[in-house]
C-alpha cells in the first residue's frame, strides 16, 4: 500500500510543479475513529443509506464509528482552509469473506478547490472546467500506475459529488474500476463556508489496485508476515507476485433459521472473522430457502478454513467452528439447524 500511496502522492506533487497549480498537502496519520456527522451527515449521505447500517459499518457508539472511507476528513480539512489535499489511511467495513474482501483496507482521498477567478462565470462552463481538470489529473494517476492503457469514464452516483464518475482501465483483457470521483456537491461547499467556489474530489481503494498490479491472489497476504511473500517486494517498485505452495483447506458447514429483519449476511461474516481471523479463506452461501408452510427463512453457509502459513489442525478448526455456532446461536432470531 505504501508503494501505491507514494506513486499517487508523487504524481500530484509533479502535477502541481508542472502546471504551477496549488500544492497538495498530504495527510496519512489521522485516527480512524470519526463521528457519524463527519462521515455521513457532512457528506450528505441519506439517513436510510445502507452504509449507515450496523451490518455495514463498525460502530463504537451510536455516533462514533471506525471510518469506512477517508472522505470522513474532507469537510474538516475544507473548514480549516485546505484547498488541495490528499488523505490516505486505513478504513473499516463489514463485508463478505473471500479472496478480495477484508474488514480493514486502505483508501486515498483527494480534493482540489478552485479560485473563482480561475473558472468561467458561466456555471455550466465552470462545471466542465472542473470535471476536465479532474479527469486529466486522474488519467495521469492511472497512467503512472498501469502505463499507457485504454481508459473510459462511466457515469456514477455518490451522495457527496455531482456530477459523479468512475474511471475504468483496460487491464489483462478486462475493464478494471480504478476510482470514483466527481465535482464536490454544492451543498457541501456551502456548509463549509465555500459557497462561492467549486472543487473536485476522488477516492481510491488501494488493496484492489495492488492485487491487480502485483498479481496478488488473496487479500490476506497483505497482512501476512510470511517471508515467502514479503521478500518478493521492494519499496517503490511494482513487482509481480510469484505464487508459492498452498496449505490444505478444510471446510465446515453451518445452517440456521433466521429473521431477515434482524440478521444480515454481514453479521454472520463478522462472527466468523471474530472466531477464526485470517484462517478463513472464504465463506460460501450454499443454500437459502423459505419453508413453504411456516415461511421461516433458512441459510446454509460453507466456511473454508486455510492458513497462509501452516497446515491447520483438525482440533483447532473444530474449536473455531464450535465458537461460530455458539455465538451465532446467541443472536436475535437465530436457531441453529
Amino acid at each position: 500500500m505504501c508503494t501505491l500511496k507514494t506513486i499517487v502522492f508523487d504524481h500530484f506533487k509533479e502535477l502541481s510543479s508542472k502546471t504551477n497549480g496549488p500544492e497538495f498537502k498530504t495527510y496519512d496519520a489521522f485516527p480512524p475513529v470519526v463521528t457519524t456527522k463527519a462521515n455521513f451527515d457532512d457528506l450528505l449521505v441519506p439517513a436510510d443509506h445502507p452504509s449507515r447500517s450496523y451490518s455495514d459499518t463498525f460502530y463504537v457508539t451510536s455516533d462514533i464509528i471506525l471510518r469506512p472511507h477517508t472522505s470522513a476528513h474532507q469537510t474538516q480539512l475544507l473548514r480549516q482552509g485546505d484547498m488541495a489535499f490528499l488523505v490516505a489511511g486505513d478504513c473499516y467495513r463489514r463485508d463478505e469473506i473471500d479472496a478480495s474482501h477484508y474488514p480493514i483496507f486502505h483508501q486515498m482521498e483527494g480534493v482540489k478547490v478552485f479560485d473563482p477567478k480561475d473558472l468561467s462565470s458561466d456555471p455550466a462552463v465552470a462545471e466542465k472546467q472542473v470535471m476536465d481538470d479532474l479527469k486529466a489529473s486522474l488519467e495521469g494517476v492511472a497512467t503512472k500506475l498501469f502505463g499507457q492503457r485504454n481508459m473510459r469514464w462511466i457515469d456514477a452516483y455518490f451522495p457527496f459529488t455531482h456530477p459523479s464518475a468512475e474511471l475504468e482501465v483496460e487491464y489483462n483483457g478486462k475493464w478494471l474500476e480504478v476510482l470514483g470521483c466527481g465535482k464536490i456537491h454544492h451543498k457541501i461547499m456551502e456548509n463549509v463556508g465555500l459557497g462561492d467556489r467549486q472543487g473536485w474530489a476522488f477516492g481510491i481503494g488501494l488493496e484492489r489496485l495492488a492485487m491487480a498490479l502485483f498479481d496478488v491472489p488473496d487479500i490476506r497476504l497483505f497482512w501476512s508476515d510470511d517471508p515467502r511473500f514479503l521478500n518478493q517486494f521492494q519499496a517503490g517498485k511494482i513487482t509481480k507476485f510469484v505464487p508459492f505452495s498452498k496449505y490444505p483447506m478444510t471446510s465446515r458447514d453451518v445452517s440456521f433459521w433466521y429473521d431477515p429483519e434482524k440478521f444480515h449476511d454481514n453479521d454472520f461474516f463478522a462472527i466468523v472473522r471474530e472466531a477464526a481471523g485470517d484462517c478463513v479463506e472464504n465463506v460460501q452461501k450454499v443454500e437459502e430457502f423459505v419453508h413453504p408452510k411456516t415461511k421461516r427463512c433458512s441459510k446454509l453457509f460453507r466456511i473454508n478454513y486455510r492458513s497462509l502459513e501452516r497446515t491447520l489442525q483438525t482440533e483447532e478448526v473444530n474449536v473455531w467452528q464450535e465458537n461460530v455456532r455458539r455465538v451465532l446461536s446467541q443472536q436475535p432470531g437465530i436457531e441453529l439447524r
